[in-house]
């Protein structure tokens, strides 16, 4: 029984967890000067709930920036960038990378960049490696253009991303924003006829 209580416990806690990190990525994402008892709010929790989570709203900032970079590893990888021609594969991995929603748009938020300190983000990732992967593969096969070299493909990407994001945001369709998104990469990064 005790066993029992202990997982449930641990379960309960992931939960919580969970909840507190959502809600603190849509709320700074809204209002990137929101306070700890605002997250506690859209979390559906009290303050002192979150302050057992995460003692200051630094911490909170810092578990956001490492969540951030856990749903893009997970992306990435539903992505399938190993998978078919390449080009196809960039197109999956952007359709991902735009379903991250509100952390996709935390990370582009340069008036958030004042209030965290997200280390990790300094160094290359494994997602970051099997963009590059396959970029330079699709350059190497023929389905990418070849003029452009890898790191202009991979900023193009994350640009119209932030640009699909900012029109979504703006009132666009979540619909209509990717597509504009996926046919500028096709058009702008695919080989040329």
């Amino acid at each position: 029984m005790g066993m029992d209580t202990a997982v449930s416990s641990t379960g309960a806690r992931a939960r919580t967890r969970r909840a507190i990190l959502d809600a603190g990525t849509a709320v700074l994402a809204q209002n990137p000067t929101a306070s700890l008892a605002d997250v506690a709010a859209a979390a559906g929790v009290g303050r002192t709930t979150v302050h057992r989570y995460f003692a200051e709203r630094s911490d909170l900032v810092a578990a956001i920036g490492t969540d951030v970079l856990d749903k893009i590893a997970a992306a990435t990888d539903r992505a399938r960038p190993d998978d078919g021609p390449a080009l196809t594969a960039l197109e999956r991995i952007c359709q991902e990378y735009f379903e991250l929603g509100e952390s996709l748009a935390i990370a582009f938020d340069d008036s958030l960049a004042g209030t965290w300190n997200w280390d990790d983000w300094d160094e290359e990732t494994e997602a970051d490696q099997a963009l590059a992967r396959l970029v330079d593969r699709g350059r190497e096969e023929g389905t990418l253009d070849g003029r452009l070299d890898t790191d202009w493909i991979v900023q193009i990407l994350w640009s119209l991303l932030y640009v699909a994001w900012q029109r979504k945001r703006g009132g666009d369709t979540k619909h209509n924003a990717l597509s504009l998104c996926l046919y500028t990469l096709r058009k702008s990064v695919g080989a040329p006829s």
